[in-house]
């Protein structure tokens, strides 16, 4: 005999198609309609997870929470995921979601005494290879989900072992057959749905039932039916029940699990291109807050202590919008406007926090006759990499005999670029910088009356570029490899904001790059670079090339201006050899795919195993999607389609009125290797130098004075 566990539940989405706040009364209604329905059938449990909505209730009614906790403590109410929400199980970052984990943890253990051991992430779009090793390291052997689909991607079974790497930690894996929410009236074919991918020698499965995505949970009629046909399909019976008590009878059943090994992809691949201010946001405030988080742990124990709720309240909020809807960029235009406003803030708390800490040391250095440039490395790892910095030179232009100085009095090679205003006497450096990780180093601006020059070390940065009609073309150092230049290309694509059914984004070509013929811009000891200008599409844009003294990449800063309607834009890189596979960055390191033309979540890199042995690597933080070939690697870039748009829904032929996704300006930054020897390890250690910079600050204190402008006895 097969038991079914009928698993009553309300799925609740706090933001998705209506703001955050509507999602605050929706927790706050489904848990109060849960607690009478309770009352009302004793033999009935209801199943409920993410801390988030419980906080909402203990917040805005406390004798609600009381109810809760009571059958809580009788068995009736089972927690389950523990977790601050249900995020996005692909993008966020390592750490972001060993946060999720432990703030929802923290919460439960305070407020009700628990944490479960069932992970629980029922709708989220896809799930990385690095999550079974994060549940098994926070207690979690057990996991609930639901996408990818059976439709989407084959398993061996709706039970099975999982993990995400040969040798990984086990998790024990339940996949949700037809959904976790019955906005129709139940049937048998549904319930039938839970029984027919059971692994042999398996009798027990769950079946999901409970009016969602908005609320709800299971009504009058959905419980008499299930009482009504508990016996009703042979050789099976209902009984209602948990996850919690799933999984406690499974244990005998264990040693027949299957076992998978890898991610687990792909329910909608739009959600990794689709409104790209939120991705942005919160990959920069997970930057932001780890440059905090080790500034702080390197100042007096006061400011621990002041900083710990700042810190705190910020990684509630990141969390918090990295729920799979917002993450993914398929909630409302409001909401996604909210979510941006309160990423905002989480980067700009994390950024108080790091400059008091910074600047409480920088300024108790000793005074110094000289004007300094003063950074600090809380990278977490050795900082070696160019810095652009703009001191203020009291209106004074950069004279010829001027240079920098660092501790030891050694020529620092410098170079004088564009500035970021078009004032008149405004100035910005570049240079190279070397810190160890917690450390600062101070540069001095003095006046070189020594006649020597700084000694540069490794290849000179000068290389030329060469674009024809169709956006082809090369990078040609004066010593080292030639690059193949990336091409831009604008896609036709029609699907859905989630891109429902694809699994690759195959659509014509409608335009490549019109570029301007290029012009070098900069040509100095520590950077040369040119820039191209031009159009794709109806919209505009600027690529300037750049590559560094004694380096081997070539870098892009790509400025867009994007004015498209149902089309993607698309870097495709072909390194000169064919792509045999990917080491591709995800959370918490790599993970080796085929280049088989799918496109999947990326996180900041790319490592080209080509054929013949050589490698290729792109570094790309800003990227959030990407998909290849043997002969190319494609980053998705921008895609543009309405908010919130799902099929079946028909589009009207004019949307002019409505929010269209990424609408407007915006600035990548890669790092190309050509193909050589580069390793997985260099192109994180490349990703995590654009990400987290050294901290700055300029001093003037201990300067015998101020200068006027154009003062000839300044610098000394």
């Amino acid at each position: 005999m097969r038991t079914v566990h009928i698993v009553f539940n309300a799925h609740i989405d706090p933001v998705w198609l209506w703001p955050w706040t509507a999602g605050v009364d929706e927790a706050l209604n489904t848990c109060y309609t849960m607690c009478n329905t309770l009352d009302r059938h004793p033999d009935i449990i209801f199943t409920r997870g993410e801390a988030w909505v419980y906080e909402q209730v203990r917040l805005h009614d406390p004798a609600l929470f009381k109810r809760i906790k009571a059958h809580i403590r009788a068995g009736r109410w089972s927690v389950v995921g523990g977790w601050w929400i249900q995020p996005d199980c692909n993008l966020p970052g390592a750490e972001n979601m060993a946060r999720q984990i432990q703030i929802g943890r923290d919460w439960f253990k305070q407020h009700l005494g628990l944490f479960p051991k069932i992970g629980y992430n029922v709708d989220s779009f896809g799930h990385t290879a690095a999550l079974p090793d994060i549940l098994a390291a926070h207690g979690q052997p057990n996991y609930v989900m639901m996408r990818p689909m059976a439709h989407e991607t084959k398993l061996p079974a709706n039970i099975f072992k999982w993990r995400g790497h040969p040798g990984g930690k086990i998790v024990n894996t339940f996949r949700i057959s037809h959904g976790y929410a019955t906005i129709f009236p139940p049937n048998l074919e549904w319930v039938e749905g839970s029984l027919s991918p059971l692994p042999n020698k398996v009798n027990h499965t769950m079946c999901f039932l409970g009016v969602g995505d908005h609320g709800g949970g299971p009504n009058e009629a959905m419980i008499e039916w299930v009482r009504a046909n508990k016996d009703a399909i042979p050789g099976a019976r209902m009984e209602f029940s948990s996850p919690e008590r799933f999984f406690r009878a499974l244990q005998p059943e264990l040693k027949h699990l299957p076992l998978v090994t890898g991610e687990l992809q792909m329910h909608a691949i739009g959600c990794y291109t689709g409104h790209r201010p939120v991705k942005l946001g919160v990959r920069r405030a997970e930057n932001m807050l780890a440059l905090a988080q080790r500034a702080v742990a390197k100042a007096a124990p006061a400011d621990r202590r002041a900083a710990a709720p700042v810190l705190a309240d910020a990684w509630r909020s990141l969390c918090f919008n990295s729920f799979h809807d917002t993450l993914g960029g398929s909630c409302t235009p409001s909401a996604a406007r909210a979510a941006d406003d309160q990423l905002a803030g989480v980067k700009a708390a994390a950024e108080v926090v790091l400059s008091e800490a910074f600047r409480k040391k920088a300024h108790a250095l000793p005074a110094d006759r000289r004007q300094r440039i003063v950074l600090a490395n809380y990278s977490g790892g050795k900082f070696s990499d160019f810095i652009e910095h703009e001191p203020w030179l009291e209106w004074t232009h950069w004279k010829p005999d001027w240079c920098l100085l660092n501790e030891r009095n050694q020529l620092v090679p410098h170079q004088i670029i564009e500035p970021e205003t078009l004032m008149p006497d405004t100035m910005r450096l570049v240079f190279p910088a070397t810190i160890a990780a917690g450390k600062f180093h101070t540069f001095r601006i003095a006046r070189n009356t020594s006649g020597k020059l700084a000694k540069l070390t490794g290849a000179a940065p000068d290389f030329s570029l060469a674009v024809n009609a169709g956006g082809q073309g090369s990078l040609t150092p004066v010593a080292g490899t030639v690059c193949p230049l990336p091409e831009l290309k604008l896609i036709e694509e029609k699907s859905d904001t989630w891109s429902h059914g694809l699994d690759r984004f195959a659509g014509p070509q409608l335009d490549h790059a019109h570029w301007s013929a290029p012009v070098q811009v900069e040509q100095g000891p520590v950077r040369a670079a040119w820039r191209m200008d031009g159009t794709i599409g109806s919209s505009r844009i600027c690529a300037d090339w750049r590559r560094y003294l004694g380096q081997d990449f070539f870098e892009l800063r790509l400025r867009v201006t994007w004015h498209e309607h149902h089309k993607l834009l698309r870097l495709s890189w072909s390194p000169g050899a064919a792509i045999a596979s990917r080491d591709d960055g995800i959370s918490g390191g790599g993970l080796t795919r085929a280049s088989d033309g799918r496109e999947l979540p990326l996180r900041d890199r790319s490592l080209l195993l080509l054929e013949g042995g050589a490698r290729a690597g792109i570094v790309a933080p800003e990227i959030f999607a990407l998909s290849g070939d043997a002969s190319a690697a494609h980053l998705t870039l921008l895609r543009s389609c309405p908010f919130a748009h799902h099929d079946p829904k028909i589009l009207p032929e004019k949307l002019e009125h409505y929010a269209w996704v990424d609408q407007g300006e915006h600035v990548f930054t890669f790092r190309y290797f050509p193909a050589g020897k580069v390793t997985a390890k260099e192109l994180d250690r490349q990703a995590l130098l654009l990400q987290q910079r050294p901290a700055v600050a300029d001093l003037t204190r201990g300067m015998p004075y101020r200068p006027y402008k154009d003062d000839p006895a300044w610098p000394s």
